[in-house]
């Protein structure tokens, strides 16, 4: 059994925006760092959780990797995390995001992967990168999911000219040891 290494493992997501009024407002990467869980490597299994609220949105080095531009405003960062927690994802009533995965039979390239948020689980098939080195497993890859598959509705401003759009990429760069 190995535990998920918190400080080297992260799940970032990116949010992008949509409406006929985008281009006033940002892109976002919202990140875990905070991951908890194990890995039971010989069974090729995995169960992870991170709690919503202590994620990190717009971390410069994250949003770089996405190819988006430097962070916005201080305030502007404050406001998404504020909506994203409160309004969007509904933080207080739906605390964590789990995922519970195991290497599909016969293809070590990829993950079926359970994953539970606001209350609703879906499963995804993942690709996934998994390297063994020294004792440690490290798995990456990276996903697209829709807000809506988990019953949340994508933030809205000014009547749907400015949105979050529905999709949205998840990536993972997770080690356990």
């Amino acid at each position: 059994m190995l535990a998920i290494d918190h400080v080297k493992s992260v799940v970032a997501i990116t949010v992008r925006r949509g409406g006929t009024l985008a281009r006033l407002g940002h892109d976002h990467v919202i990140a875990s760092h905070t991951l908890d869980g194990y890995v039971a490597a010989g069974m090729l299994k995995a169960v992870l959780r991170f709690k919503l609220s202590e994620m990190s949105v717009d971390e410069a080095p994250l949003r770089a990797q996405a190819g988006l531009p430097p962070p916005p405003s201080a305030d502007a960062i404050f406001a998404t995390r504020r909506n994203m927690l409160e309004h969007v994802l509904e933080a207080e009533k739906y605390p964590w995001l789990l995922v519970q995965a195991e290497q599909a039979p016969g293809n070590p390239a990829l993950l079926n992967a359970d994953i539970t948020l606001h209350g609703e689980t879906r499963r995804y098939s993942v690709p996934v990168t998994l390297e063994r080195k020294d004792g440690t497993l490290r798995a990456t890859g990276s996903f697209n999911v829709k807000q809506t598959d988990f019953g949340i509705k994508p933030f809205s401003v000014m009547g749907g000219a400015m949105v979050v759009q529905d999709q949205v990429e998840l990536r993972f760069d997770i080690s356990a040891r």
